[in-house]
């Protein structure tokens, strides 16, 4: 049975919204899901920029919460 892991990537936009994807891991395969408009996608490579580059383009939330 595999083992299925989440974690997410959270953006927030230029009004302050918080936008999160979820990664969500079951053996080799990875799923990416928009908790804001439901889009998914299955990444096998770089799911986690994938995610980024979803919030930039759909909800243009590119402020990062861990800050540089």
């Amino acid at each position: 049975m595999p083992q299925i892991d989440t974690s997410k990537v959270s953006r927030w936009d230029q009004h302050g919204r918080e936008h999160v994807v979820r990664v969500r891991r079951a053996g080799v395969q990875r799923t990416i899901r928009c908790d804001t408009c439901g889009w998914r996608r299955a990444a096998q490579f770089l799911p986690w920029l994938k995610a980024e580059e979803h919030l930039a383009q759909a909800h243009q939330a590119t402020v990062d919460p861990a800050g540089p």
